[in-house]
């Protein structure tokens, strides 16, 4: 009887053996066992089982513990920020704005880390920020990316509020006290670059200018991106500004200041004599304008100067490459007229 039955069986079995396994879903749909990474379209069962293929592409969207480095890491916590501040950023700027409070300051945010290189320098940070009672909160170093908008932080970020401009009458009457000091001022018409207006700021600070100057109108405001890239001159060095530049040039050259402008291009300059800055010759009270990073000085505050000076380049120069960087060449021309002051023991 048995084996009778057993030709029957056999094909049965077979095709049992051959077919997919099936199961259903919470919702009930039948579908067919995905096989590998595949969704359960490609494993030949469940085909138009809209269900099947949410629950595939849910799993491949999420987070899988210990599949790779970043996965499954919580967001960030938000912090709230105070109306109307920003954030400064950076070690030098965050240390410097902390010494000097120039302005008001609210937070100190330091990143979470055991042990390392920067600890001290961060643990000195918390003191001096504890010294002019301002709260300090140890975060992770995602929230300081987000705080900075993904700028180099060096683990440190300072919320406080903006820096302004300080009003030329303030400069004027300080330098006021600087009795028979030959002074020397640098004017800034329409610097646009924070990259540019922060290297600008350093070069004037560390070569002894007096003065900062700059344009109010169509130029960078004092930004956290400004004092980072002054390395946190922007800080402890006053920048002044001025609604009419030629009226401000036009008074100080009847006070007897020499104002001297600067040419990137010498043959596009009309009715101002051009001479190279290792010609120019400082005797009196100087003013130092430099222009804009496209454009130059404009023609109405060329005519305000007595001269313009010019770098001279040291080769014929490619079509397209015959300028400076303008940070560049202003560190260049101040320090051609500042060596003169060392030179006569000023």
């Amino acid at each position: 009887m048995e084996r009778a039955l057993l030709p029957l069986l056999c094909p049965r079995a077979l095709r049992l053996c051959r077919a997919p396994l099936r199961f259903r879903s919470s919702r009930g749909a039948e579908q067919g066992a995905p096989r590998g990474g595949d969704p359960p379209e490609a494993s030949g069962a469940g085909r138009g089982s809209r269900t099947g293929r949410e629950l595939w592409r849910a799993q491949q969207d999420s987070p899988r513990a210990g599949t790779g480095k970043g996965l499954g890491r919580k967001a960030p916590p938000a912090l709230a920020r105070t109306k109307g501040s920003e954030i400064v950023f950076g070690v030098a700027p965050c240390w410097l704005a902390l010494a000097r409070a120039r302005r008001a300051l609210f937070r100190l945010f330091l990143k979470e880390q055991r042990g390392g290189p920067g600890r001290p320098l961060r643990a000195e940070l918390a003191l001096q920020a504890a010294a002019r009672g301002v709260p300090v909160l140890h975060v992770p170093g995602r929230a300081l990316d987000t705080l900075c908008r993904g700028r180099p932080h060096q683990g440190v970020c300072l919320e406080a509020a903006p820096l302004p401009f300080r009003s030329l009458r303030d400069a004027e009457e300080r330098d006021g006290e600087s009795g028979e000091r030959q002074l020397l001022w640098l004017v800034l018409e329409h610097i646009q670059d924070p990259m540019n207006l922060g290297a600008l700021l350093r070069s004037a600070y560390f070569l002894g200018v007096d003065r900062v100057v700059a344009t109010r109108s169509n130029s960078c405001p004092l930004t956290p991106i400004v004092s980072k890239a002054s390395a946190g001159t922007m800080e402890v060095f006053d920048v002044y500004s001025t609604d009419d530049l030629p009226a401000f040039l036009k008074a100080k050259s009847a006070e007897g200041w020499e104002v001297v402008g600067t040419a990137s291009r010498p043959e596009d300059v009309e009715g101002v004599p051009v001479i190279s800055c290792s010609e120019f010759r400082w005797d009196k009270p100087l003013i130092v304008v430099i222009g804009s990073e496209g454009e130059g000085i404009s023609l109405q505050t060329q005519l305000q100067c007595q001269q313009m000076l010019a770098i001279p380049p040291g080769r014929a120069l490619h079509p397209g490459i015959d300028s400076l960087n303008v940070s560049v060449a202003a560190g260049i021309l101040l320090h051609s007229i500042c060596s003169q002051k060392r030179r006569h023991g000023d």
